[in-house]
């Protein structure tokens, strides 16, 4: 069911905008082409793990990060921790996702699953954003912006779907972007938290602890 969920949600992604990259039909040039575990295919095999338990929650970020889920495909996830093993559901890679020297590790990431774990939910949280593809600078891949309110429509039909999916869950949206796209697709957060980067972390783990203490 996983797979068929993954794949259902990577169809109601756009292909070809400009601007947009699609982790789950998208090639990139740092893709290691060595590795079974990169590229589209991989992706969606990571994101089909990761959606295979059966959540509590599900925190919905923004948009992917080219530290994070360009390659992961999982929103909240970076190359650095996939390697490490500590995303609950996901096995360890078993080399790299990309050719750079150094594995991508990115901030939010890092600062999400160490709450989530703090907090005991990590095996009961699932990860995804409002926009599930990635949003870059024209010309500049290794960049981050935020969408536009246009691009940001494209991933009402996903959220629709994960509803569908699961619906005992709870939607936790994080930041402004979330919340916005949550409310214009009908489905009510159960918070509203700010979003861990840009000097956020304090507040985004105040507010993940304050709703899991209601």
């Amino acid at each position: 069911m996983s797979l068929d969920l993954a794949r259902a949600l990577a169809a109601t992604l756009p292909e070809g905008v400009d601007g947009l990259f699609n982790p789950y039909r998208d090639r990139c040039e740092l893709d290691d082409p060595r590795s079974p575990e990169g590229g589209p295919e991989g992706r969606l095999q990571r994101l089909a793990a990761h959606l295979s338990r059966a959540p509590r929650l599900v925190l919905c970020g923004e948009a992917p990060g080219y530290q994070g889920c360009r390659y992961s495909g999982v929103a909240f996830v970076s190359e650095r921790q996939l390697l490490d093993g500590v995303i609950p559901g996901i096995d360890r890679l078993s080399g790299r996702l990309t050719t750079r020297d150094k594995s991508f590790a990115e901030p939010s990431a890092t600062i999400v699953w160490k709450a989530l774990f703090k907090l005991g939910v990590a095996e009961q949280a699932i990860t995804w954003n409002a926009l599930q593809m990635h949003p870059h600078r024209p010309g500049s891949p290794w960049t981050n912006r935020t969408p536009t309110n246009a691009e940001l429509a494209h991933g009402r039909a996903a959220l629709h779907l994960l509803r569908e999916a699961f619906p005992g869950m709870a939607f936790v949206a994080v930041g402004r972007k979330s919340t916005m796209l949550l409310a214009d697709a009908g489905i009510e957060a159960a918070a509203t938290i700010r979003h861990p980067a840009n000097g956020g972390a304090v507040e985004f783990n105040n507010g993940l602890a304050a709703l899991l203490q209601r």
